[in-house]
């Protein structure tokens, strides 16, 4: 089922981010008491603290430059559009859906009017 792949890969997650944070946390207590040994406890401390606001700030960067080369240029069309905003933003997506099918639901007619307007052949002539 979908539901159960969905939750196992949320509780996968789960469990890589709390890996993650005590490895992280285990790192910043060895880096300082690995410095203790050879300073004060007050400039271990900071140092710990400055290497690990360095490598936050790194990465920031990092991600914000990739960040500027993978704009894309804005969608035509109300399909474009829709797709762009599920792709982007899914959850926004999914609740303009539940939106609008409860509008269409509340609103047979409105849903035959705009069904009618997206199957409608372009109005010019042929000859």
């Amino acid at each position: 089922m979908v539901g159960r792949s969905l939750v196992r890969k949320a509780v996968a997650t789960a469990v890589a981010a709390g890996a993650a944070f005590v490895a992280v946390i285990a790192l910043g207590a060895t880096l300082y008491h690995a410095l203790t040994l050879l300073m004060l406890p007050v400039a271990a401390a900071a140092i710990t603290a400055l290497l690990f606001a360095l490598v936050a700030i790194v990465v920031a960067v990092v991600f914000l430059a990739r960040a500027e080369f993978e704009e894309e240029e804005e969608p035509e069309g109300l399909a474009a559009r829709a797709f762009a905003l599920f792709r982007d933003r899914p959850l926004m997506g999914a609740a303009a859906a539940l939106a609008g099918g409860f509008i269409f639901l509340r609103n047979p007619a409105l849903a035959t009017m705009v069904a009618a307007a997206f199957t409608e052949k372009g109005a010019g002539r042929r000859r």
